[in-house]
């Protein structure tokens, strides 16, 4: 039976890298590019993936994504395999082979966590990626059978060797998660809002240095 997998990279070790981008309606739209999982080398979860494993999970990704499904992440590392509709924060707009790692792009979407998420960015925060998926893994840790489900957005840890935070998480933890919430929401409706959830958010990212 194939175990969930989840896998995280860090700002730095994912090389990402955000782009604005004009849309039809005169905004711009954010995306993040980088590493989203890395082939033929073993991992800080002492785990290895084939680079054959990486090139056709990549691959079945980016054929769904072609077809016109919608690959949804979250600001979050959940440990099962379902995407949350409270928690996403992006959309994964593609998919490719580079050498031994799988690339990937995402779009922030207008979502309270998106719109968390955009203002960290804004803000200078380093956000890395967690991928999450399903696979079997055999007694040296090998991976076989590998499924990517989607890739989420996690908070830079404040350790090299720490494991990534999940935003979504840590902001529920927040006692001020209710205000950062409700402007998060209030963001697609009032542009007024931002400013304030500009302070929301520098006042979360205080408590993410703890």
């Amino acid at each position: 039976m194939a175990l969930p997998l989840v896998e995280s990279l860090t700002y730095d070790q994912a090389g990402m890298r955000t782009q604005l981008v004009e849309n039809a309606s005169g905004g711009k739209d954010l995306y993040m590019e980088g590493i989203f999982i890395q082939g033929g080398v073993q991992n800080q979860n002492r785990r290895t993936y084939a680079v054959s494993e990486i090139a056709r999970a990549c691959s079945n990704i980016a054929e769904k994504i072609k077809s016109g499904m919608s690959v949804l992440g979250e600001a979050d590392h959940p440990d099962d395999l379902q995407v949350n509709l409270d928690r996403v924060s992006h959309m994964i707009t593609n998919m490719y082979m580079n050498e031994n790692n799988g690339i990937g792009k995402l779009k922030i979407l207008p979502t309270p966590m998106g719109n968390i998420v955009r203002t960290l960015l804004d803000s200078g925060v380093k956000l890395g990626v967690s991928s999450r998926g399903s696979g079997n893994v055999n007694e040296s840790g090998g991976v076989t059978d590998f499924e990517i489900v989607t890739v989420d957005i996690v908070a830079q840890p404040s350790a090299p060797e720490a494991y990534p935070k999940a935003i979504y998480e840590r902001v529920m933890n927040d006692r001020r998660r209710g205000a950062l919430m409700g402007v998060a929401e209030a963001v697609k409706y009032d542009k007024v809002a931002q400013k304030y959830l500009q302070e929301e958010v520098l006042r979360f990212i205080e408590n993410l240095k703890k």
